[in-house]
């Protein structure tokens, strides 16, 4: 049974200021049940412990949301998880195959300047498990360095929310920076399709997906690459 562990942000707040954000809501359930159906044993944590903040953003009115959002608000057992996490830096990681990063707008303030999260991704990555993320997810690797000295996500093809797509939601001079633009500086192959349609892609054991609607592509490259390391 392969292990997983997801990573949450733990922004509540764009900052400066008081607007509120979080984690995208379809971008944990989707691949969190992805990995659970498929067998996976599953550990959902965050950057500082305790509630995951949901961004309001991500929900509309009861039976028009994503198939796995609906299934979480039925889901008691997952919703006390999300309401009481542990931090992940109180975790012992080693016995993991893969770490999963879901988005929101809250990564980017919390995910990009954390050493223990780059640190994490370093050390996955240098053994060969499974590092993935999603939309805003691939914040988390801005700051991690490959073993040649040089940015992780240097030389490496890498989906993530488009700059494109953040001037479409009116967000893009809320952010810190551009994720699409800062991962290119840091000199990754940064690939995309149409905004807001579905794509993932596999670059050794990186796994990445561009938007909300690529998580349940990016949850299915980590299980393909996962139960066939299994067999």
């Amino acid at each position: 049974m392969p292990r997983i562990l997801m990573i949450a942000t733990s922004a509540d707040r764009m900052t400066p200021g008081t607007e509120p954000t979080g984690v995208w809501l379809e971008e944990l359930t989707t691949p969190y049940y992805a990995f659970r159906d498929a067998g996976a044993d599953v550990k959902i944590a965050s950057i500082a412990g305790g509630a995951i903040p949901i961004d309001a953003r991500s929900l509309t009115e009861d039976g028009e949301n994503d198939a796995s959002v609906e299934r979480y608000f039925q889901d008691d057992v997952l919703k006390a998880e999300v309401a009481n996490t542990l931090a992940f830096t109180s975790i012992d990681t080693s016995g993991f195959d893969a770490v999963f990063l879901p988005g929101g707008h809250g990564t980017m303030f919390d995910y990009p300047d954390n050493d223990e999260l780059a640190r994490l991704i370093e050390r996955m990555d240098r053994q060969g498990k499974i590092v993935a993320a999603v939309c805003h997810g691939p914040a988390g690797l801005v700051s991690a360095i490959g073993p040649d000295g040089k940015p992780l996500v240097n030389g490496r093809r890498i989906a993530a929310f488009t700059d494109s797509e953040e001037r479409a939601v009116g967000l893009a001079e809320a952010m810190p920076f551009l994720l699409e633009s800062r991962l290119k500086q840091l000199g990754a192959k940064h690939e995309s399709g149409p905004d807001f349609e579905p794509f993932a892609l596999r670059d050794g054991n990186l796994i990445t997906g561009q938007n909300p609607a690529s998580a349940t592509r990016t949850a299915e490259l980590v299980m393909d690459v996962l139960q066939t390391e299994a067999r």
